[in-house]
């Protein structure tokens, strides 16, 4: 590995991957940085060496990823994989763990890939052994084969609770309902968008073929779920939810609890980037335009680091991305991007057509987002409560960064990515103000861990 490069991307999953075969074929020096063992993300997990039947089980989508990773291995680009991104400085270098040492490399530009992470569902119980984010299945799944013991129940909204429901009951899981948070309103709100929605008609085919799935297994469907909460001494035992109005306890194995996913920006607040908070969503997104330029230069962001707009989404945005820094390297002419933009910029459009829709329909329940409880806990690295951080608001503090210091909340290893956006709706409930008005945390270095010892041996360039 070399100490400079042309580009380096951060994340292997489909639009690192896509970013990387188009820079490579410009002929740019690559470096991707991948944190897991293996190239594809969480959407194309461990697809290189899923058995035959797991692959059948996932669908033509999930095999599609094998035909990618089968691109990017074939290109002449550096590929670390659990390399663990802990610094990037606006001067373009970039701190990573790699083999359990600290590195620094410096790049002439720098695309930030790093794919969504699962919004946090913050209800009482949810702490407790058994009680996982619907990610967690997947990632069990596609990973090892692993599927969950007795009984289970799915919690919450969204595409991904549905695709995980119609996986497991698939794999011979005992899938005994869903709980779908989805508030009622949402479908009205979502209709003036469907017509343009049929121009993606596959999504809607693939979700209506979800909810047969589920249908069929005989699994309970209750809607327009309300006051979950996981029950249970040492593990989760059972699940109280309010269902139209009537409320019910279900005994329970294994609680998945999901409530949309929301861009991995922790390196764009690290920079100092703009962003825009996406009201539709509740998240907080870079500016950034259709070829992924940010405000800093030389920082660029592809895939769902700049907006939820799913895997073939962000493979095209990753294509549009190399071409860009292809162009400001002076490897290519304008034109020449230009021109081999246009299929990418179509199918980029096709793509995210069904975005609208799906995002009004799958507006996050307010129900989830701010925790009524005042024992619900938070922020899991300091055991933080809703109780605890009102009280800090009750006392004068004003925005995240100040409760931060008087709460510890967003302190843990972490960095606030399971707390920053829970703690920012609470606040904003609590003062009746916009989350814009709040803000979010500040985020520094590092932002993942790192020891002591790592840094003291790090070699660095100059």
């Amino acid at each position: 590995m070399k100490t400079h490069y042309d580009l380096i991307i951060i994340g292997a999953g489909p639009a690192g991957m896509a970013a990387a075969e188009t820079a490579a074929d410009c002929g740019l020096s690559v470096l991707v940085l991948g944190e897991d063992r293996l190239p594809g993300g969480q959407v194309y997990r461990d697809v290189e060496q899923a058995e035959p039947g797991l692959i059948k089980l996932l669908g033509p989508d999930y095999e599609e990823g094998k035909t990618l990773v089968g691109r990017f291995r074939g290109t002449s680009v550096d590929y670390a994989p659990e390399a663990v991104v802990w610094e990037v400085e606006p001067d373009l270098t970039v701190g990573f763990l790699a083999q359990g040492d600290a590195r620094q490399v410096r790049g002439r530009r720098i695309l930030i890939a790093s794919g969504a992470r699962e919004r946090p569902v913050p209800i009482p119980g949810w702490t407790l052994p058994g009680v996982m984010a619907v990610t967690a299945a997947d990632i069990l799944l596609k990973s090892h084969g692993i599927i969950p013991a007795g009984d289970t129940v799915l919690a919450g909204s969204g595409p991904l609770l549905l695709q995980t429901a119609s996986r497991l009951i698939d794999s011979g899981a005992s899938v005994r309902a869903v709980l779908d948070t989805t508030p009622f309103s949402n479908h009205l709100a979502s209709l003036p968008y469907l017509p343009k929605a049929l121009f993606a008609a596959d999504y809607l085919r693939k979700g209506l073929a979800m909810k047969r799935v589920i249908r069929r297994s005989g699994t309970m469907i209750y809607r327009n779920v309300k006051r979950l909460e996981a029950l249970g001494s040492n593990f989760v035992e059972s699940v109280r939810f309010t269902g139209n109005g009537t409320t019910r306890e279900m005994k329970v194995n294994t609680l998945l609890l999901h409530n949309g996913v929301v861009p991995e920006n922790q390196i764009t607040f690290l920079l100092a980037c703009a962003h825009e908070w996406y009201d539709v969503q509740r998240y907080w997104r870079p500016v950034v335009d259709i070829w992924g330029n940010t405000s800093m230069p030389g920082i660029g962001v592809a895939g769902d680091a700049a907006g939820i707009s799913g895997a073939k989404a962000a493979e095209v945005s990753g294509h549009l991305a190399a071409l860009e820094a292809a162009f400001a390297l002076r490897v290519i002419s304008e034109a020449e991007k230009d021109l081999k933009s246009v299929p990418f910029k179509k199918r980029l459009s096709r793509e995210r057509a069904v975005r609208p829709f799906l995002d009004r329909l799958f507006r996050p329940d307010p129900d989830l987002l701010v925790p009524r409880d005042d024992h619900t806990v938070v922020c899991r690295c300091e055991e933080v409560t809703a109780g605890q951080i009102r009280k800090a608001l009750e006392l004068g503090t004003t925005g995240p960064n100040q409760l931060k210091s008087q709460t510890r909340c967003g302190m843990g290893p972490c960095q606030g990515r399971m707390c920053g956006l829970t703690l920012s709706e609470i606040i904003a409930d609590y003062r009746k103000v916009a989350v814009p008005e709040v803000g979010y945390l500040r985020i520094r270095p590092p932002i993942k861990p790192i020891t002591v010892e790592q840094l003291s041996t790090m070699r660095l360039i100059g």
